[in-house]
């Protein structure tokens, strides 16, 4: 039994950072009932699939939960919607509040039926600012918190993203903490309450947690970043045959670095001669190593890093990363079979705990899997369901199926 065997989520999220939490949660032995649209969550068609609503992303960040279709705004929909949340513990969307109040679905409508409900709502923008309103995705969050104007000071101009989903991802974690933290209030209090998750703020404090700087005092003592982080040598080194990515950190590691190179004279440069000097000519301290780099090969670059103690790790591309012998040893990779998609590659939890081990429950769902079930254990009888499915507010995936051939 994991963690949270017994806590019951109902997961109005879609495309990625909501159901990245999601799936977290489930993970952990949450029973996860993810609702979408007739349409399927967009996030479906993203990758190939053999079955054409399986791609890779969906996958992986919605294991672990049921699957039922819902249209929240045909008749009867949002009755469904709130009949659900009256046995649920937790309920999550990453629909704008406006929308939600629109649908009569708002925290105080969902409250008014389960006054112990933990109402998650993962929002673009606090809602007391101008931006409440406006939509958010992991490209725009990453704008507007700034990380490409740092991608491009560390780089060649040019701002870039970042090419993985960090703010989606970032913002989904906080998500699960955040309602852990309201269930861990509710068990003292018998309390439930509304949580406005916004993701502006989130990757604000994200990114400026490492780039504030002098800008943290008043005055400022200096214009903002980490020199480090942003030094455009900040980066694999080059070898004579490859890349390598290598930390020469604190002051045993340049001590260590520069005997092994023979380059000790530069144990006398002051700039080389703590951690503070070292990150204020960062630029040239950098150069510096990445020359020396260039003239090695990687196999005795590793040899000598080993013998120093100095930290390095190979440059992984993706299929570097699936044949990794670490990954492999530890049994991270696993070969399930997914009745739509045959066989598919799964993560294990990386976390390895003494008591309760949060272990994936099933794979992702098809679209509408589960509807009949879940309505059956809310009491519906089956004579409503079929009701239901004749008028069009819910779906079961044979019925989809059925439909669109």
């Amino acid at each position: 039994m994991g963690p949270l065997e017994g806590v019951r989520v109902l997961d109005l999220t879609s495309v990625v950072m909501g159901p990245y939490a999601t799936s977290i949660l489930g993970d952990m032995g949450a029973d996860v009932i993810k609702v979408e649209s007739p349409q399927g969550d967009i996030i479906r068609q993203v990758g190939p699939s053999r079955s054409g609503e399986m791609g890779g992303m969906f996958l992986h960040a919605n294991r672990s939960k049921r699957g039922i279709v819902v249209d929240l705004k045909a008749p009867g929909g949002r009755e469904v919607l709130l009949r659900l949340a009256e046995g649920v513990d937790v309920l999550i969307h990453n629909i704008r509040p406006q929308a939600m109040a629109r649908l009569g679905l708002g925290y105080e409508d969902v409250a008014a039926v389960n006054p112990r409900i933990v109402y998650l709502g993962a929002v673009g923008f606090g809602q007391d600012g101008p931006y409440a309103a406006r939509p958010a995705y992991d490209d725009l969050m990453q704008g507007i918190a700034g990380i490409p104007a740092l991608m491009a000071e560390s780089g060649d101009g040019v701002p870039r993203y970042v090419p993985v989903n960090i703010a989606d991802r970032v913002v989904g974690l906080h998500a699960v903490t955040a309602v852990l933290g309201a269930l861990r209030h509710r068990d003292r209090t018998g309390e439930g309450q509304r949580i406005d998750l916004p993701m502006f703020e989130t990757m604000a404090g994200f990114v400026l947690g490492d780039h504030l700087g002098g800008l943290s005092h008043e005055p400022p003592l200096d214009g903002g970043g980490y020199p480090r982080l942003l030094t455009p040598h900040r980066r694999p080194y080059r070898t004579a045959d490859g890349f390598l990515c290598v930390l020469i950190y604190n002051d045993r590691h340049w001590q260590s670095f520069l005997r092994a190179v023979e380059r000790e004279d530069l144990l006398a440069d002051p700039r080389f001669a703590s951690h503070g000097s070292r990150t204020r000519h960062i630029d040239a301290i950098y150069a510096e190593a990445a020359r020396l780099f260039t003239t090695r090969t990687t196999e005795a670059w590793i040899t000598l890093l080993d013998a120093a103690d100095i930290p390095y790790t190979p440059m992984h591309d993706l299929p570097g990363l699936l044949a990794d012998p670490h990954l492999n040893a530890v049994g991270f990779f696993q070969q399930q079979q997914h009745p739509a998609e045959g066989t598919v590659r799964s993560m294990k939890i990386a976390a390895t705990w003494s008591a309760s081990q949060p272990e994936p429950s099933r794979l992702a769902p098809l679209l509408g899997q589960h509807t009949r079930e879940v309505l059956a254990e809310a009491g519906y009888a089956q004579a409503e369901i079929d009701r239901l499915a004749e008028a069009g507010a819910i779906q079961q995936h044979a019925d989809i199926a059925t439909t669109a051939e």
